[in-house]
């Protein structure tokens, strides 16, 4: 996507059999090899589209093992990469309960960001309402090469709805994808 006029300039999807099963905390160790083979097949066929920035519908630090998808993706594939997370994992104290409670008491404000402060005094990311509407706030975190700051910043560049745009449209575009065509039947095995 454009950043500067909030268009799609490139799409590609991969139809894939994960062979490895769903564990909560472990999502990078199913997502990262496709995503990566996205990344390799745009260098190849599309170079000058290549990402100079990457958001990813999951966590960066903000994780309880301090690395989620955003950070494995972009150390792998050494971009800067931005996490957001729809919901708050435990972490260092912070509860998605809590949190959506005191940024609704707050009154955080559209475009605003409170900082996610561990009870150990760590910052693992920010929870971010994008509008005025907007009742649950998503959580904004490191990835990779990228400061906490910049990554805000990008974000509320990009909201145009409680999710940033390119994480939205993604999301629309790879659901549409799989309505309108069959899946490849597994093969016994």
């Amino acid at each position: 996507m454009d950043i500067e006029t909030m268009q799609v300039v490139y799409e590609d999807f991969d139809i894939v059999q994960l062979t490895m099963p769903y564990v909560a905390g472990f999502l990078a160790f199913r997502e990262t090899p496709v995503l990566l083979g996205l990344l390799k097949r745009m260098a190849t066929t599309e170079p000058t589209l290549y990402p100079q920035l990457l958001m990813v519908d999951g966590n960066g630090i903000l994780h309880p093992r301090g690395f989620g998808l955003a950070s494995h993706l972009g150390v792998l594939a050494d971009i800067p990469t931005i996490g957001i997370g729809k919901n708050l994992h435990h972490i260092d104290g912070l509860t998605n309960l809590e949190v959506r409670h005191i940024a609704s008491e707050s009154n955080l404000q559209a475009g605003g960001a409170m900082p996610l402060v561990g009870s150990t005094g760590q910052v693992w990311g920010v929870a971010f309402r994008s509008h005025d509407g907007c009742q649950k706030p998503v959580y904004i975190s490191v990835g990779h090469r990228i400061s906490l700051d910049t990554a805000v910043a990008v974000i509320r560049r990009c909201c145009l709805h409680r999710v940033p745009e390119p994480v939205r449209q993604a999301d629309i575009r790879s659901r549409e994808y799989l309505r309108t065509r069959p899946l490849p039947l597994s093969q016994p095995t």
